[in-house]
């Protein structure tokens, strides 16, 4: 009998930013709309269900669209009802993924404007290949 072996590769197409702030996160997504101009808005949390756990951990999520290019960007909390949304990233508060295209140039701007903000201490991207519990941030 023969077998067949199905193996999947996770869609990783999104630009992932780990930020390090003392702040809830309304105050950061007012802070980040103010600096860079932009409209985040809250939007349904992100529920997930965890091995081991009964209930579901729930993580606050915000989203912003820049129109003119269709780049998707998401706020995610990293510290939920129910543990962490990235175990392996305990120094990190938030998240911010970035997805469809956006330049390096974009980026770069992106980046250094959140590191503007005087509560943002870490702004840094991070290669969501290298995470073990990278499939948590695919919704």
């Amino acid at each position: 009998m023969n077998k067949l072996i199905l193996k999947y590769e996770l869609d990783l197409d999104f630009v992932l930013i780990a930020l390090t702030v003392p702040l809830r996160d309304y105050r950061l997504c007012f802070k980040i709309n103010k600096q860079l101009n932009l409209q985040f808005y809250r939007i349904e949390e992100l529920g997930l269900q965890f091995t081991g756990s009964d209930s579901p951990a729930y993580f606050s999520r915000y989203h912003y669209q820049k129109i003119q290019t269709e780049t998707d960007f998401f706020l995610l909390a990293n510290k939920g009802t129910e543990g962490l949304l990235i175990p392996e990233m305990k120094t990190v508060d938030f998240f911010i993924v970035i997805q469809n295209y956006i330049s390096r140039e974009d980026l770069d701007y992106f980046i250094s404007g959140l590191k503007k903000i005087p509560e943002v201490q870490v702004a840094a991207e991070v290669d969501p290949k290298k995470l073990k519990s990278k499939e948590n941030l695919i919704f």
